[in-house]
């Protein structure tokens, strides 16, 4: 249900119109069209963002992918963290997506116009990069350099790269959500061949290589490619799912052990989102024991008043719980937003008030105030 009212606290894009194919991938949520914003607030947030995200060129957005695809960019990529390139282009995607979901026509033919470029990216990553390449929609810089060494289990230029999988799992969520918002269906050929990409990368790695690739920040991986058993009803994903989440984390929340103190937070949110998907899609309780406990400590132990958590993006232990106000650097609003999609998943299986009222606050008090009104 959050998911139609307050779905992205990334863009702040709010529902409005037109039904889709998310009640496809989420069985016990509504369609999209029975949701209406009046005037307030959201409805405000949502406008603004729009005229913000319509002012960025697509073919700029696109450029890394074209570029590590073997292509010529059609525009020069816009300025980026050093490393990084092409992670901002998924989230655009799913911006375009859901805007599209609202009624907004520019948006649509933009999110149209993306997925047919992607498509002549992976349409060359065959060509180009016959070794990794089938199924690879990514922009991660080096990225020939990257996955032709880490798929041989040798993970020296991988670990030297500011995170690879953090990066690529942008565009996983931008396909998918052009499917789930728009049913899109060459989005979700693109979406289900880039997990088919995944499965073929890591297939030769144990799961000792599996465990220590896994420590650097990976994004929500384990969450897209169990996603992608949702869509599709292939077990492989759900599989690949599981070997993509990570065990440190997951055996500790499991067994109620908080090892969070100067842990990176954000890193940390996205993997317990996948626990509890998998968990959704399987049955398997020690996943949802995990991602249980998770939130019952980040939320009532770990938050401020706002509901936001972390400080220099990392969780503090309570020695250093002062650094809350004695620091400029506090909780990211990222944290905030994947928090806000664990206590969604919470709540589809438990609906109880504490969830919408964690909800309702970090939404009103951290992600709206995010927005320059």
């Amino acid at each position: 249900m959050f998911r139609k009212t307050l779905i992205s606290t990334l863009a702040l894009c709010f529902m409005t119109t037109i039904a889709s194919a998310q009640d496809k991938l989420y069985s016990d949520e509504f369609p999209i069209g029975d949701v209406v914003l009046l005037d307030g607030p959201l409805k405000h947030a949502r406008d603004l963002n729009v005229q913000t995200l319509l002012k960025y060129d697509c073919d700029r957005m696109l450029a890394p992918y074209r570029k590590e695809a073997g292509l010529t960019p059609k525009k020069p990529a816009y300025p980026n963290w050093d490393g990084l390139d092409g992670h901002v282009g998924g989230h655009y995607l799913t911006a375009m997506a859901m805007n599209a979901a609202t009624g907004s026509e520019e948006c649509r033919q933009r999110m149209e116009y993306m997925i047919s470029e992607l498509q002549e990216c992976a349409d060359a990553n065959v060509k180009n990069h016959p070794e990794w390449g089938k199924g690879y929609v990514g922009g991660m810089p080096n990225s020939d350099r990257i996955w032709s060494t880490f798929k041989l289990g040798n993970f020296g230029t991988y670990n030297g790269s500011w995170a690879p999988f953090y990066n690529l799992h942008k565009m996983y969520a931008g396909l998918r959500d052009a499917w789930v918002y728009c049913g899109n269906e060459q989005a979700k050929k693109l979406f289900l061949g880039f997990c088919d990409w995944a499965i073929d990368l890591t297939a030769g790695l144990s799961d000792e290589q599996m465990e220590r690739m896994l420590g650097m920040e990976h994004g929500g991986m384990n969450e897209v490619l169990a996603d992608g058993y949702a869509i599709s009803g292939d077990k492989k994903y759900l599989d690949v799912a599981r070997r993509f989440s990570h065990r440190r984390l997951l055996l500790a929340m499991s067994q109620r052990v908080d090892n969070l103190d100067n842990m990176h937070a954000n890193t940390q949110v996205p993997k317990v989102v996948g626990f509890e998907r998998i968990s959704e899609l399987s049955g398997d309780e020690s996943y949802h024991n995990a991602a249980n406990f998770f939130w019952d400590i980040v939320t009532g132990e770990r938050s401020l008043a706002f509901g936001g958590n972390s400080r220099r993006e990392h969780f503090p232990s309570r020695e250093a719980c002062t650094d809350f106000i004695n620091d400029i650097d506090g909780p990211e609003t990222c944290n905030t937003n994947n928090m806000l999609k664990l206590t969604e998943e919470m709540h589809r299986r438990n609906p109880e008030a504490r969830y919408a009222d964690y909800y309702e606050l970090a939404t009103f008090n951290h992600i709206l105030s995010s927005q320059h009104p």
